[in-house]
């Protein structure tokens, strides 16, 4: 991949990081304020108890997003961005633009996601 693409991809990758870095925070902050707000209600306590847990989901995903996001910059310091992990083919740009993580070519991932027995029709 050309060097001006490359330093693209990095950028955007940079952004991406920063933003999703904030949501874990804004995320684990919410999740610290719903610890004991004084409620004594059953009710009240059974759905603090759900919206913290959503918190948390919400955050576990966020982190795996950061994870992508240093794997593809990882990638990209040794060389190996835009190439398909599983077969050595260049990842075409237009998929890379809207998924800069992305470790597979389509191809490669559909065969992965019909290994697995996810839907056919993901957007990864």
């Amino acid at each position: 991949m050309q060097p001006e693409k490359l330093a693209r991809f990095k950028t955007l990758l940079l952004a991406a990081l920063q933003q999703h870095t904030e949501h874990v925070r804004d995320d684990q902050a919410a999740a610290l304020e719903l610890s004991d707000d004084g409620v004594k209600d059953t009710v009240d306590l059974s759905l603090m108890d759900v919206n913290k847990e959503m918190a948390l989901r919400l955050g576990e995903r966020e982190s795996q997003m950061i994870a992508d996001i240093d794997q593809a910059l990882l990638r990209i310091e040794e060389g190996s961005y835009g190439k398909c992990a599983r077969c050595g083919k260049l990842i075409d740009e237009r998929r890379l633009e809207a998924l800069p993580t992305a470790r597979y070519d389509a191809a490669c991932q559909a065969i992965i996601e019909a290994a697995n027995g996810e839907d056919e029709h993901s957007t990864l």
